[in-house]
């Protein structure tokens, strides 16, 4: 690597991956309705929307993640970039859902490529634990915002005039940041070492992507579909072909082969819990940036860019909060982002008592804020937490695997507590009643992440802890 290039210049860059990937994912939450009219879908094809995105997001994550070992990791960046900035343009200019839908899973799919070089930079660049661990509470700012940004700018975008359809906007606006990345990193961010001694695992990768496929698509078009026979029988498939998958990983790392997983990854303890930690929160964090912004447009008659801004001050708040437990937790570990988990369930049961039909501005205000007070102490960190014992040999594939569950772990909150919702919503004609208990749920989420951090070392610094399982 050019030692002359700043690794904070290199962060900044690689930082525009997630950045743009999370904004495209909570973009769509508030728009959907002018997304729908624009052209001219039924409710099935509104959903593959996000479902499509989604699934060639977290289908192709691993691999993403495993190119960047063996290609480099800047390349991969680079032309992730390229075809993500492209399939927004597409999505931007589609005229019927088949085209919007079709372009949706190739942008998630580009965005699987390009994500896992930053977290995998982020491992190579800060070898210093203190360093790490500020550019990781970086790289959560970063996610945190983006979501929070997405929903602002998803409300504004869909709710004003402009010389086009707002909605499309939504993915044009993409292109001079991506052209901005792309020269950025084509000039400034070094390249690291390639691991090319053995082949690459394609029929790995086929393994993989069949069975990401069969879990992730029943769980997001389930229950749209009234939970068909086919939807459970491709859960069971999943669960089959992932038993294969590491037992051929297992097979082929004992023939001397090169496997996409070296599943000497999961014998870390402390990466194996925080997957876990990580399940739960993002689960909850997704599904309630979509519960809260459809209940304050159908729930308290809020038009769509009323309802962005109601998510501005919990991004104020989530970097304040974050810029704080990237110092803290290098301090006082996770009881940081204990405290954050417990803010977060006090906010969830204050909206229960007063998220009603004609509250306040005011009281809408501040629980929203809360929100984001408590997440910003939760959410950086909790990659930090994750990726603290590991070598920087398995950087690459462990940037794979966080992100992939954290993608899936949308899609299980979008899905189970999302399907809950408006099930209720239907069925009890009331759309206070379904967000109280979605909330509740949300609740059960939290406190699950509570309890998985509970087992880990409470001391947090950088990758000096290094428990393996027995």
């Amino acid at each position: 690597m050019n030692k002359s290039v700043s690794p904070w210049l290199s962060l900044l860059i690689v930082l525009t991956a997630p950045l743009l990937s999370v904004i495209d994912i909570f973009i769509i939450n508030v728009a959907i309705p002018s997304i729908q009219s624009g052209i001219k879908a039924n409710n099935a094809q509104i959903q593959l929307v996000i479902a499509g995105y989604l699934l060639g997001y977290a289908s192709f994550l691993i691999t993403g993640g495993r190119c960047g070992d063996y290609f480099g990791r800047k390349r991969i960046f680079f032309w992730g970039m390229v075809g993500f900035t492209i399939f927004s343009c597409l999505c931007g200019l589609s005229q019927t859902p088949f085209q919007l839908n079709l372009m949706r899973f190739l942008q998630g799919m580009s965005a699987a490529f390009m994500v896992p070089q930053s977290i995998a930079f982020i491992q190579i660049l800060f070898a210093d634990p203190k360093e790490r661990s500020k550019a990781i509470g970086w790289f959560g700012i970063t996610l945190g915002l983006a979501s929070i940004i997405g929903q602002v700018l998803g409300g504004y975008f869909s709710g004003g005039q402009f010389f086009v359809a707002g909605w499309r906007l939504i993915f044009l606006i993409n292109l001079p940041i991506g052209i901005l990345s792309l020269l950025a990193a084509h000039f400034y961010l070094p390249e690291t070492a390639r691991h090319r001694g053995t082949k690459m695992d394609i029929a790995g990768v086929g393994i993989l992507t069949a069975g990401l496929f069969c879990l992730i698509y029943p769980l997001i078009q389930g229950r749209e579909s009234g939970w068909p026979w086919w939807s459970f029988a491709l859960l069971v498939l999943a669960a089959g072909i992932f038993i294969y998958f590491f037992y051929n990983q297992q097979q082929k790392k004992s023939a001397g082969q090169s496997p996409l997983i070296d599943n000497d990854l999961f014998g870390f303890k402390d990466f194996n819990i925080g997957l876990w930690a990580v399940l739960f929160h993002f689960m909850l964090h997704t599904c309630y940036l979509l519960l809260s912004a459809v209940f304050l447009q159908n729930g308290l008659g809020l038009s769509p860019l009323t309802a962005g801004l109601y998510f501005v001050a919990p991004g104020i708040l989530f970097t304040m909060s974050s810029v704080a437990a990237s110092k803290l937790t290098s301090r006082y570990g996770t009881a940081v982002l204990q405290i954050g988990i417990v803010i977060i369930l006090a906010t969830f049961g204050l909206q229960i008592v007063f998220f009603k039909t004609g509250a306040s501005i005011a009281m809408l205000f501040v629980l929203q804020a809360t929100y984001g007070l408590g997440n910003g102490l939760v959410l950086p960190s909790l990659l930090n937490v994750t990726l603290r014992s590991l070598p920087p040999a398995f950087a690459g594939t462990a940037a794979g695997v966080y992100s992939t569950v954290q993608q899936t772990a949308s899609a299980l909150g979008i899905c189970l507590i999302g399907g809950l919702y408006f099930y209720l919503a239907d069925e009890m004609h009331s759309v206070q009643l379904a967000y109280h208990y979605g909330l509740a749920a949300l609740m059960c989420c939290g406190v699950l992440t509570s309890i998985t951090l509970f087992r880990l070392p409470r001391v947090v610094q950088g990758n000096t802890v290094a428990q393996v399982a027995e």
